[in-house]
């Protein structure tokens, strides 16, 4: 079993940047396809993003399109996930997952490894 601890998250004035980075241990992530969570007070867990496992391929949920970019470093067993314009409602708690697959996934589902999350706030 693979463990992720995530780390960068933090208090960020709207509109600002802030870079989360996940780091794996006890194997590698070189196989397995990565992906961005997050979970509001009170909310489900929704995907953030996904990459695939030669980085060749991501996808990211509507909510953060064109703002948010996720990248991979298998050679350190690295995930990171830079969020640029954010805004209040990207306030959560996120959560880095490895899925059994080498391809995009967005469902919580196809994830069976899963990090402690580290907290987001946005402040407006």
């Amino acid at each position: 079993q693979v463990q992720l601890v995530e780390s960068g998250g933090g208090l960020v004035q709207a509109g600002g940047s802030l870079k989360l980075s996940c780091a794996a241990s006890g194997r590698s992530i070189g196989y397995n396809a990565m992906g961005w969570f997050r979970q509001a007070p009170g909310k489900e867990r929704e995907f953030v993003a996904s990459i695939n496992w030669s980085s060749s391929n991501s996808i990211y949920g509507n909510s953060v399109k064109g703002r948010f970019t996720i990248a991979r470093d298998n050679a350190k067993n690295m995930v990171y996930l830079q969020m640029t314009s954010l805004k209040s409602e990207d306030t959560a708690v996120y959560y880095c997952a490895a899925a059994d697959s080498v391809w995009v996934q967005s469902r919580v589902g196809e994830y069976n490894s899963w990090g402690q999350g580290t907290q987001v706030t946005v402040s407006s």
